[in-house]
């Protein structure tokens, strides 16, 4: 028995507050990121003379413990209280960006300060979204996944879209170390809202006694190895993420500027219509899996999403056709990334049992972020062999073939959540209520 999770929300997720208090603080925490996107190098540039590698390595540190997501995933999962791992991890992320203005207050910041900042939060952001599934799948039922990804992926969207232009006035205002302040503030807030939301966790008894933390990695990794639907969209999600790095927003940013001649100012629009797309795409993603289904909207998101890459590398002609193009490319690519997304993240909330949450988490995490720094070094050593053009063209074909992960396994033929969970036997055991 379902125990009533699949039937139709009562009323409307916004009506939920246990959901509205988490969506809060998602979003002022999202708002907070392009903050410390713009301040860190700021602080790196304008404080310590850094140059441009040591710039790209304080980058590439952020991404780095999710290279260890596999084993913490499984460490995760071993533990009972997934929310308070949230809340630790949101309070880890204030401590560490606190200590930069103080750090500069006293004249102290230093560039290993800003390199071990950026792998602690980039550790506690891991931890985050590991413990994050188990928890989602109990504050959410599984009638509303996709509605409440599509919100979850709105705001991150508003987000970029005017994230970038809060953060410089801040920073303007305020210099880049005390806008920080601003940021880990919102992790605290983000804190404060998951505190005070109540969900029913399994009681300790129900937590298998698992053997070695290595071991139960590899059992996650085979999980997802061995399952049709995950190994599908992880081989698909990993591919499209790889050539997508390799096109990067730094040599696209390049080639705009130097193969198309458009000014900063236009490049800087352009891009900013990706991020229109993508709340667009996120606002229209539950519409568009009723109409297709879950598993074609995957599908077109896959293509949409580095195809239009190969829309830029052909712009050409007088500038507001250059610019005009390439502000259609991140559109359209913005828009496919959050059908992708949206319907991707509901499909495999649907298909996971609960006990291994956090490490299909992991193993997802090690595989498709560990994949997108090396995408970035091939773009790079592509470029500087065939030129930006041709490593633009390579990056949107590549990522279209994406799709073919897809094709043979069930996910285009996956209409509804239900119906994936049904084949699966509703293996995960919850029994959520319907939102109230």
């Amino acid at each position: 028995m379902n125990g009533g999770r699949d039937r139709p929300p009562a009323i409307s997720l916004w009506r939920d507050r246990r959901f509205a208090r988490f969506w809060a603080g998602q979003s002022v925490s999202q708002f907070g990121d392009r903050i410390t996107e713009l301040a860190l190098p700021l602080i790196a540039v304008g404080a310590l003379n850094a140059s441009a590698n040591q710039v790209a390595w304080l980058t590439a540190l952020v991404w780095t413990p999710n290279l260890l997501a596999i084993v913490l995933g499984a460490w995760v999962d071993q533990q009972v209280r997934k929310r308070r791992l949230m809340i630790l991890a949101d309070l880890l992320r204030t401590a560490v960006l606190l200590s930069l203005p103080v750090a500069y207050v006293l004249g102290a910041v230093t560039l290993t300060h800003l390199y071990v900042v950026a792998i602690l939060a980039g550790a506690a952001g891991v931890l985050f979204n590991t413990a994050y599934p188990p928890f989602f799948v109990r504050l959410v039922p599984r009638a509303s996944y996709i509605d409440a990804n599509s919100k979850l992926s709105a705001s991150r969207s508003v987000s970029q879209v005017a994230g970038p232009a809060i953060g410089g006035a801040l920073v303007q205002a305020l210099t880049a170390p005390v806008a920080i302040v601003v940021d880990a503030l919102t992790f605290l807030v983000s804190a404060v809202l998951i505190g005070r939301i109540r969900v029913e966790e399994p009681p300790a008894a129900a937590v298998a006694t698992a053997p070695s933390l290595l071991r139960r990695a590899r059992e996650g990794l085979a999980f997802v190895v061995r399952h049709p639907v995950l190994r599908a969209t992880l081989g698909c999600a990993a591919t499209v993420n790889f050539f997508t790095f390799v096109a990067g927003s730094g040599l696209l940013v390049l080639f705009a500027s130097r193969s198309l001649g458009l000014p900063a100012g236009v490049i800087g629009a352009a891009l900013g219509a990706g991020a229109t797309g993508a709340l667009l795409g996120a606002v229209a993603a539950p519409a568009l899996s009723r109409r297709l289904g879950v598993g074609r909207s995957i599908v077109v998101g896959a293509v949409l999403f580095p195809a239009p890459i190969a829309i830029a590398a052909a712009a050409d002609g007088p500038l507001w056709l250059r610019a005009g193009v390439l502000a259609a490319s991140q559109f359209a690519s913005g828009f496919g990334v959050m059908l992708f997304d949206v319907n991707l993240n509901s499909l495999q909330a649907a298909v996971i049992p609960d006990g291994m949450r956090s490490r299909v988490a992991g193993a997802y995490s090690t595989v498709n972020y560990g994949v997108r720094p090396v995408g970035a070094v091939v773009g790079g050593v592509l470029a500087t062999l065939v030129g930006l053009r041709p490593t633009l063209l390579v990056a949107a074909v590549g990522g279209a073939l994406s799709v073919l992960w897809l094709l043979p396994s069930p996910v285009p033929r996956t209409r509804s959540l239900d119906a994936v969970a049904a084949e699966a036997g509703d293996t995960d055991g919850v029994d959520r209520p319907v939102v109230r």
